[in-house]
């Protein structure tokens, strides 16, 4: 681990500016950074601890909707009666990932902002370009059993490993930022990117901003909705792919659709053309997996994960299926319906 500059400001203007050095980076839970910065993966000059911020609040937003503070604990998060009521996808997405020493660390704010799981990351001896831009993709022709069927380019096959992201994507929730120039909002879906020709940037924040807060608009996906999660084991493991399903039904038809995946690209995935043909469809088995194929379409495999596809089609129509029951995966025995 190399030297750096430690620093713990008391004000979000105070945090932002010592984050405007382009080495500097935010720590609140450490679950990732920490991790990165043994691995040499990361290798700061400066490391702002954010943790006396005040940003721990779970308040109500304008639109009837909740804010986030960023350094809510992911354990705060899940087990708090405003989203187990309102928001129960976000908090069975939440309790799919990591363990509960892990959730009781890692925030609001840093799940977003982790980075990927790809053993190539990780490890400084190999190519990686989103570790060093232009040096290659190990992944692509190498290990890659874990890697994206969607959105992948030829610079990064790499998979975003956040579950709680997931279905973040699938409720539209919005990331507030504050940086030099001031604050401003960003919709989910414009936060996250693809690889393209720069995969070492993973969302779409400046140099210097901080996330302060997620907001999460009005939801009534209450009854309908699923998190389901497949994984090489039912103990802790990142998603090989998950799908974060919300429906509300109306006279025997579909008359809104969220659908986001995960494990499957280099963000949570959703097709919004797909959602809205779903619309007006009886909630059955052949709408399901004609939305599954149009999701799929463009999927392509790099060798070790081909299987994903198939995995990826079938676990989007169980998912569809539980919501449409009202049947929720159960997160705590992980046994699939």
């Amino acid at each position: 681990m190399n030297r750096f500059e430690y620093v713990r400001p008391d004000t979000v203007a105070h945090a932002v500016k010592a984050l405007a050095d382009r080495d500097a980076r935010a720590l609140a839970g450490g679950t990732n950074l920490v991790d990165l910065m043994k691995y040499e993966v990361t290798r700061p000059s400066r490391v702002v601890d954010i943790n006396h911020l005040p940003l721990r609040q779970i308040e109500p937003a304008p639109d009837g909707g909740l804010t986030i503070g960023a350094l809510v604990t992911n354990s705060e998060l899940a087990w708090d009666p405003r989203i187990t009521k309102r928001y129960p996808l976000l908090a069975s997405a939440i309790l799919a990932g990591a363990s509960p020493q892990l959730r009781n660390a890692a925030t609001t704010g840093g799940n977003l902002l982790q980075r990927t799981r790809c053993y190539y990351f990780y490890d400084p001896s190999t190519a990686c370009n989103k570790r060093e831009p232009g040096s290659g993709c190990s992944a692509i022709g190498g290990v890659n059993r874990i890697h994206a069927i969607l959105g992948a380019s030829d610079g990064c096959i790499a998979v975003h490993p956040s579950d709680m992201c997931v279905a973040l994507a699938a409720l539209e929730a919005v990331v507030n930022v504050e940086g030099k120039d001031g604050k401003r909002s960003i919709p989910f879906s414009a936060f996250h990117r693809l690889p393209g020709s720069e995969p070492q940037h993973d969302n779409t924040m400046l140099q210097g901003e901080l996330i302060t807060s997620i907001t999460l608009p009005a939801s009534d996906f209450g009854s309908n909705h699923t998190y389901l999660k497949v994984r090489d084991r039912l103990s802790y493991a990142f998603a090989l792919v998950s799908v974060a399903a919300a429906l509300k039904l109306e006279g025997g038809e579909i008359r809104t659709a969220r659908v986001a995946l995960g494990g499957v690209a280099h963000k949570p995935w959703r097709d919004p053309d797909a959602e809205q043909a779903l619309q007006g469809q009886p909630p059955a088995e052949a709408a399901f997996a004609q939305f599954a194929d149009q999701i799929l379409r463009q999927a392509r495999g790099q060798g070790e994960n081909d299987f994903k596809i198939e995995l990826a089609r079938r676990t989007m129509i169980r998912a569809l299926r539980q919501a449409a029951a009202g049947t929720p995966q159960k997160q705590s025995d992980k046994f699939v319906l």
